[in-house]
């Protein structure tokens, strides 16, 4: 299981990012964190035209699979999505990991019965866009 974000685990840290020109306010070799919608279709297309490592955000099934077929290495859910998606990402042989959104105070029980890939803290996502 993947923890991002957690106290007791060193982990690679998440840039939030809206525009394009956020990319050059992270690190050299960071994991860039999109909301998937279309709005924001350029930077996702960006970020998969130059190889960049990348997750994103869906809200839905679908959204999920266009974040497959985008590429994203990691593809954040909410807890309510969490176990659906797992079985989506199975069933379709994705490469991406399934990452459900979680709260310190939440156990990670449920995920670890469930299956789940792995869970993201907000700790873990940082702003990188002004």
């Amino acid at each position: 299981m993947l923890i991002f974000g957690h106290p007791f685990i060193t982990s690679n840290s998440f840039y939030h990012i809206s525009e394009i020109t956020d990319i050059q306010r992270t690190p050299s070799n960071s994991t860039l964190f999109v909301e998937f919608n279309k709005s924001n279709l350029d930077v996702i297309n960006h970020m998969q035209d130059h190889g960049l490592s990348y997750a994103l955000e869906v809200k839905d099934l679908e959204g999920l699979v266009f974040a497959h077929l985008l590429q994203a290495k990691y593809i954040v859910v909410s807890e309510a999505l969490a176990k659906s998606a797992q079985n989506v990402a199975e069933n379709y042989l994705f490469d991406a990991k399934i990452l459900s959104r979680v709260t310190p105070e939440q156990s990670l029980d449920t995920f670890i019965v469930e299956g789940i890939d792995g869970v993201i803290y907000p700790s873990a996502i940082i702003k990188a866009s002004l």
